[in-house]
């Protein structure tokens, strides 16, 4: 017995947990499983056939969030045969068989290197009426081999490489994701071509460390050494995206200080859609610390990279991660944290509070300092952070901006009236919309001056200067989502998602 009505196609969810490369490993997860005849499920669906959890083993309550989400699901499950559970992602590809024994309603469990064998899977559980796992411990297919259902009509992730080939004493992720590898830059300008003939006008180079691209083109049996012409593949790479119609915005996430190089400063320079926006990781502004963390750069390396960045592109704004309270972090070395912080100016920082992860060398560290201590560094990097990034953004009270119209950008726009998107340096820009009220789209373009300046986001409360309508503001309004191929040879097709079944009850999601 099954949930889905007789003859009606199973319903599918996804949960998705983590960084960007997880969000765009799930869209892979939903362009196999509507390969495979499912259906997505209605939002207010409780009930799909098929939950999976897309996960990330990063921070500390990454496990108890999976096994809480699990344990919502266990009654559901009970009351309707023929659901099943599926866990995915870094933390599958750590806890492997544990995650079947503290919950043995999971059906399926499948690591970052199998992705695409998540239908097969659901399959082989559902006749054997028992718990698949399969974990590889190296990747055999590239995931954009891989048929994607994209999440936006007006921008897209496009993965150049996976893996990472750092040994960053606090980060699981090399473990999890494996040695880099990279795609070939035509299998890349294909998809962006096919993303951008499709209406997309922003794309996102996606890897753990983007501009190390290029590590894997070395010579037969010397996979790990570049030739001497590779050295500049990721800056040639953002160049050639420069050449591709339609294409209006190019970003990329993230790139490593060590790998940083001046042709990538003057590829972003030059090429006109790759937007001024940079998120270049700091993780600390003390060099214990960065030495401690195994981080290979200091932080006058760091700041010359920022002082080269702006020397070109005056307007660029740069971003930043900054881990507060790594063993054996002193207040004289948090203290240099927030003195690079200041001069750095960055218009916004991901803060994260050290956490412990089994299996790393930092979790075995000497020096773990205790949550009170970690706590307060963590309020006062927050304080200095907010103070430079609402000064960075006055600034531009009275400038005209572009703004990518999004969707889900702005929680407080149905009461406020206005709409939401993104400049082109990235910066959140909320909008009134005047006279265009209901004719402005997602995935449109609009012209607006700021009038007001917040840490977090920019408004402009004036009318909007001007309007554009895009192919993607059509598809937008139309209900309609790209689907690329997962051979990525053409161009990928464009249509309204088949009509789910009508939600039957069951608890909420969570």
């Amino acid at each position: 017995m099954t949930t889905a009505a007789a003859g009606s196609p199973r319903t599918y969810q996804v949960r998705t947990y983590g960084c960007q490369m997880n969000v765009h490993d799930s869209e892979r997860i939903s362009g196999l499983l509507e390969d495979a005849g499912y259906v997505r499920a209605a939002e207010a669906d409780e009930q799909p056939d098929v939950v999976v959890f897309n996960t990330c083993a990063v921070r500390e309550n990454a496990d108890n969030r999976l096994y809480g989400n699990l344990g919502h699901l266990r009654p559901v499950k009970a009351r309707h045969p023929g659901m099943q559970i599926a866990v995915g992602g870094c933390l599958a590809q750590k806890d492997r068989g544990d995650i079947v024994r503290k919950a043995p309603w999971v059906d399926v469990v499948f690591g970052t290197h199998n992705i695409g064998s998540l239908p097969a899977l659901l399959d082989r559980a559902r006749h054997n009426a028992a718990a698949e796992v399969e974990i590889l411990e190296s990747l055999e297919v590239f995931p954009s081999t891989l048929p994607t259902r994209r999440e936006s009509t007006y921008a897209g992730w496009v993965s150049i490489s996976v893996g990472c080939n750092n040994t960053c004493t606090f980060c699981i992720v090399p473990s999890l994701r494996g040695k880099e590898k990279d795609r070939r830059p035509g299998d890349i300008l294909s998809e962006v071509r096919a993303l951008a003939d499709s209406g997309v006008l922003e794309v996102t180079l996606l890897g753990q460390n983007v501009n190390s691209y290029g590590v894997a083109f070395g010579e037969p049996g010397e996979p790990n050494r570049r030739r001497s012409g590779d050295r500049s593949a990721f800056a040639e790479l953002l160049r050639a995206c420069g050449d591709i119609d339609g294409l209006e915005r190019v970003r990329f996430t993230s790139p490593h200080p060590k790998d940083f190089t001046d042709d990538v400063i003057a590829a972003m320079a030059e090429t006109p859609n790759v937007c001024h926006s940079l998120h270049m990781p700091l993780q600390s502004g003390s060099d214990d610390v960065l030495r401690a963390m195994r981080r290979s750069y200091r932080s006058e390396r760091y700041l010359g990279i920022i002082e080269k960045v702006r020397a070109a592109m005056p307007d660029a704004a740069i971003t930043t991660d900054i881990i507060v309270g790594f063993p054996g972090e002193t207040e004289a070395d948090f203290v240099r944290t927030l003195d690079v912080v200041r001069e750095a100016r960055f218009s916004s920082a991901f803060t994260f509070q050290y956490s412990k992860r089994p299996g790393t060398p930092a979790a075995t560290m000497d020096g773990q300092l205790p949550k009170q201590v970690v706590q307060e560094r963590y309020e006062r990097l927050i304080a200095c952070v907010e103070e430079i990034t609402w000064a960075e953004n006055k600034k531009l009270v009275g400038e005209t901006v572009e703004v990518l119209v999004a969707v889900g950008e702005g929680r407080k726009d149905e009461r406020t009236g206005r709409m939401s998107g993104r400049a082109r340096d990235g910066r959140l820009v909320h909008f009134a919309t005047g006279e265009l009220a209901g004719r402005i789209r997602p995935g449109d373009i609009v012209h607006t001056t700021v009038t007001y300046a917040a840490p977090h986001h920019l408004n402009a409360d004036g009318a909007p200067l001007a309007h554009r309508r895009t192919r993607a503001g059509d598809a937008a309004e139309a209900g309609q989502v790209p689907r690329t191929p997962g051979v990525l040879l053409g161009l990928p097709t464009i249509g309204a998602p088949a009509a789910p079944p009508a939600p039957i009850g069951g608890c909420a999601v969570h």
